[in-house]
């Protein structure tokens, strides 16, 4: 994306105004056409222009286009789907953090070059984006619950850290159902560097390369970067005298995620789209397995042909680095910033102290996550449940602006996250709604009869009423389960199943109150 820019241009009567550009959409992005579309219609572009002398309320009207402008640039897939054509936004956490943080960042390049007279009005809208990004605090109520357990191996590693350069803002901390976590230990607003490491305590090719042990590989011909790096972490993790003792003893034992359900766990998830997903990840895994044990078997001769020509030469002739015993460890690499020689994480949002602090997991429906990291957040905008409908009229009448032209799947998400309840869609996507309508062949239209676009309604939700309802009676009523005492996975997998039935219950309770207005 190219880099947003501002100038001091005349205005009419003689006063000035700032320009203020946002990068232009990417037309390498899939979304390009529907994201362009969007804009056009809504008379918005990449340019704005905000006089130097106009009132608050006139730059607030500004920047309001502007974040719609920022909003429409950052939208992904599933928002693209879920936003009807009234709908301005907020689309999403995530959205609206990515859109205020980017507007943020323009304004404060803008700030470090800007003339007198402009100062003030960039001033008024920094201070704007500040106010909107803390409201986001206040809005999300999602903190889980702080659990209180010895923490003398987190508070070893913090302690190591600082000892190491380690600058942190943040505290160790156990947290129900999903254990080891991050709290603010202090206030910490926007762009506030929450953690820095520098490199020389990050696991590299660097650290690698000052090693006495890169000193005894670096000229055999055979052996990779890769090789090396997995030989110095199996000698660094048993080594008592390794400066990452305390970073190795810190790591978990066993990581509970979905892929290590018991029986019980997986017989609560059954019926739901977890349990799809679990058996065939797990069908996944176990394929992959008897692969890898064919490769293993294939060129096992050769890996004992290395193994006998390098190791015993490093064990005898560098007794001190290379011990007899190896185990396995697996690396994990960051990136680190050239300029300061460390990695650092800036906030996005503020965090007040002993609040949760937490780095995203990227755009994933909690089946994804509690299958690999072995958590469930709430209200997450991702937690969709596809249809499996016929597109095909989709893909005819790809020209009606009621349907996009990157993609032709449908899906439904929870009602509650939708502001428009009421007709013409219900609470329910706009897109899946005109297919419907468009498959039972009763399009809506303007000039009919008011009786006969009512009819059209009901056919759809009847319609989605007869997919739906089969659907919550296979999730059956809530368990009256005794949580407390029940393990992990089962808690798991029943706040999952919960989670799909409020999704499933919220599509039949908005038909259903759809049906009734019409009737009314």
């Amino acid at each position: 994306m190219a880099a947003a820019a501002a100038e001091v241009a005349a205005a009419g009567g003689g006063g000035e105004m700032v320009v203020v550009r946002l990068p232009p959409l990417s037309q390498d992005d899939p979304l390009f056409q529907d994201k362009k579309r969007i804009l056009d219609s809504r008379n918005l572009s990449c340019l704005f222009q905000v006089p130097n002398s106009c009132s608050a309320a006139d730059a607030f009207k500004v920047l309001d286009r502007m974040i719609q402008a920022a909003r429409i640039a950052h939208m992904d897939e599933l928002e693209l789907y879920f936003t009807g054509d009234d709908d301005f936004g907020p689309l999403s956490t995530r959205n609206e953090l990515e859109s205020l943080n980017l507007l943020l960042k323009i304004l404060n390049t803008l700030l470090l070059t800007a003339n007198v007279g402009a100062m003030g009005v960039l001033q008024v809208l920094r201070d704007e984006i500040l106010i909107r990004l803390r409201s986001l605090e206040l809005e999300d109520n999602d903190q889980m619950v702080v659990q209180i357990r010895n923490q003398n191996m987190e508070d070893s590693l913090l302690k190591w850290g600082e000892q190491h350069g380690v600058k942190t803002k943040l505290q160790i901390a156990f947290f129900e159902g999903a254990g080891r976590g991050m709290v603010a230990s202090e206030n910490i607003d926007v762009g506030d560097i929450a953690l820095e490491i520098p490199e020389s305590s990050i696991i590299s090719e660097e650290l690698l390369c000052q090693s006495g042990m890169f000193l005894a590989l670096k000229d055999l011909d055979s052996i990779t970067t890769e090789t090396m790096l997995l030989l110095w972490s199996i000698r660094e993790r048993y080594n008592p005298s390794s400066k990452f003792k305390i970073y190795f003893e810190a790591l978990p034992a066993n990581f509970n995620t979905g892929l290590s359900f018991g029986i019980d766990a997986l017989a609560a998830l059954e019926g739901t789209l977890l349990f799809d997903e679990l058996m065939q990840a797990r069908q996944a895994i176990y394929c992959y397995g008897i692969v890898i044990l064919i490769l293993q078997i294939t060129i096992q001769l050769h890996l004992r042909q290395q193994y006998d020509e390098l190791f015993p030469m490093l064990c005898i002739k560098f007794p001190d680095i290379f011990k007899q015993d190896v185990s396995p460890h697996i690396l994990n690499y960051g990136r680190v910033d050239k300029v300061t020689k460390s990695l650092k994480f800036p906030l996005s949002r503020p965090c007040k102290a002993g609040e949760q602090c937490f780095l995203s997991y990227g755009k994933h429906p909690g089946s994804h996550l509690i299958t690999f990291y072995g958590f469930l957040p709430r209200d997450n905008p991702y937690d969709v449940i596809p249809l499996d409908l016929d597109t095909s009229v989709d893909e005819e009448d790809s020209s009606s602006p009621s349907v996009t032209t990157s993609q032709t799947s449908h899906m439904v998400r929870g009602t509650w996250l939708s502001r428009l309840r009421g007709p013409p869609t219900y609470g329910l996507p706009h897109r899946l709604v005109s297919h419907l309508h468009a498959i039972l062949g009763c399009n809506q239209n303007e000039s009919a009869p008011e009786a006969d676009n009512k009819e059209n309604d009901r056919m759809v939700l009847e319609t989605l009423l007869s997919i739906f309802t089969p659907m919550l009676e296979g999730l059956g009523e809530p368990d009256d389960f005794d949580r407390e005492n029940a393990c992990w996975d089962v808690n798991l997998a029943l706040d999952y199943k919960d989670l799909q039935r409020r999704i499933v219950l919220s599509i039949v309770t908005s038909c259903t109150s759809g049906l009734a207005m019409l009737d009314s």
